[in-house]
């Protein structure tokens, strides 16, 4: 009887009581991505556009994917030049997660009951998510380029909350982010668990009067790993040299 008693009870429990989705392993971007997940971008708040540069497409100067800039965010960008972030100074600063996340390199996730750690190949970046029902620090602790992430499982999806990420980029093109910057991801396994789906929407109450999101794939290969980025900041010489070579024949 006991044991049927058991049985019963562990019927009745919801999906995810019983096994939380295994996220563990290397996960790389999909270059051949499929159809977006409806469920998931209906689950974006109102006001929001999904941006189309995921993976290695960046957009055009002063093209922002449907974000409105306040006045004083769009001035920013109108000004920007590439050309400025190359130097020894700035070159092997890394993004914060809100451009990190979508890029075109892979990461490694390894997760427990109470914590996941994300391992990102790009600036040798290490993000950790809290899954213990702890809340965000007070307003006035740090601020990081990975933020303080906490999270939660929605059925079988993977809910994140970001806040305390420190001003950096939004797009490649000028568009920076503040310290007041808000990020909720969503991610989602395959039925057969080889794909990882996810949406990135972020609020800036200070740069944007929108929302924005991104769309996001990646294939799992397992028996790979993430390698050292070690950003070498002495190639902005030879970046340079080329810039003043061609100044000269001009």
């Amino acid at each position: 009887m006991r044991l049927g008693w058991m049985a019963l009870a562990l019927a009745a429990l919801p999906a995810a009581a019983l096994a939380e989705p295994d996220l563990t392993g290397f996960w790389n971007l999909s270059f051949e991505a499929g159809a977006s997940d409806p469920a998931l971008l209906a689950k974006l708040p109102p006001d929001t556009v999904v941006l189309a540069d995921t993976g290695a497409a960046e957009f055009p100067r002063l093209e922002f994917g449907g974000l409105r800039l306040k006045p004083e965010a769009l001035e920013h960008a109108r000004t920007w030049r590439a050309e400025d972030e190359m130097t020894l100074q700035k070159v092997c600063l890394p993004p914060s997660i809100v451009y990190s996340v979508q890029g075109p390199f892979p990461f490694e996730v390894e997760q427990t009951h109470d914590v996941l750690v994300f391992r990102y190949e790009y600036y040798d970046q290490v993000r950790v998510i809290f899954m213990d029902g702890r809340g965000h620090p007070p307003a006035d602790a740090p601020h990081t380029k990975m933020g303080h992430s906490i999270g939660r499982w929605d059925g079988d999806e993977l809910v994140v909350d970001t806040t305390h990420i420190a001003a950096s980029t939004i797009t490649n093109n000028g568009l920076d982010h503040s310290d007041q910057v808000h990020m909720v991801e969503r991610y989602k396994l395959s039925a057969d668990g080889s794909r990882l789906e996810a949406t990135q929407w972020f609020e800036d109450p200070l740069v944007l009067d929108n929302n924005g999101a991104r769309f996001i794939q990646w294939v799992k290969q397992p028996g790979q790993h993430v390698y050292p980025y070690e950003c070498d900041p002495s190639f902005v010489l030879e970046y340079q040299a080329t810039g003043d070579a061609d100044e000269a024949g001009q």
